[in-house]
Formats: C-alpha cells, sequence, structure tokens
C-alpha cells in the first residue's frame, strides 16, 4: 500500500514540475552533477543552466538567477535530498 502511494505522489510531482517547466515559475536546483561536481538546473529542464566544481559556488549562482527571477533556490545535498530553500518569490 506504501508503495502505491509513493507512486501516486511521484506521479503528482512530475506532472507538477512538467506544469512548471519553461514559465516563469520555475525554480532554480542545485544538485549533484557527475561531469563537472555541482549543477543548477531550472525546473522541467535535463540540461543544467550552469555546472561548477563546487556546491558553494552552485549555491551562490542558484541564489542570484532566482533572486533575478523572482522565484526560489531549492539546495539539495550530495544524496539529492531537500536541504534548504531561498525564497525570493515575494522580493
Amino acid at each position: 500500500m506504501a508503495n502505491r502511494r509513493n507512486n501516486i505522489h511521484s506521479d503528482e510531482q512530475e506532472q507538477y514540475f512538467k506544469d512548471r517547466a519553461g514559465t516563469d515559475e520555475a525554480r532554480f536546483h542545485v544538485v549533484p552533477h557527475d561531469e563537472e561536481g555541482w549543477a543548477v538546473k531550472k525546473e522541467g529542464q535535463n540540461e543544467p543552466e550552469y555546472t561548477a566544481e563546487s556546491q558553494s559556488e552552485a549555491v551562490e549562482k542558484a541564489k542570484s538567477m532566482a533572486e533575478e527571477a523572482g522565484t526560489m533556490a531549492i539546495l539539495h545535498n550530495e544524496d539529492g535530498k531537500i536541504d534548504d530553500l531561498v525564497n525570493y518569490e515575494d522580493k
């Protein structure tokens, strides 16, 4: 039963990201990136907007991009789990 709920949640989450993709509301995620170390990815896009060797460099870039766009920077840890959110939506 729990597995079914996880699948439903996953499907809803996937649709949520698809709906936001390519809009001004798309958020910037800092995620581990095999090729360059860390990447800043905009929701709904497979290719990174920016890559960096260090997490801190990627975080600063994501914050800057999110602030300019008036959206959020979502910061993931090395395991891909969300560590922090920085909200620029109301600024």
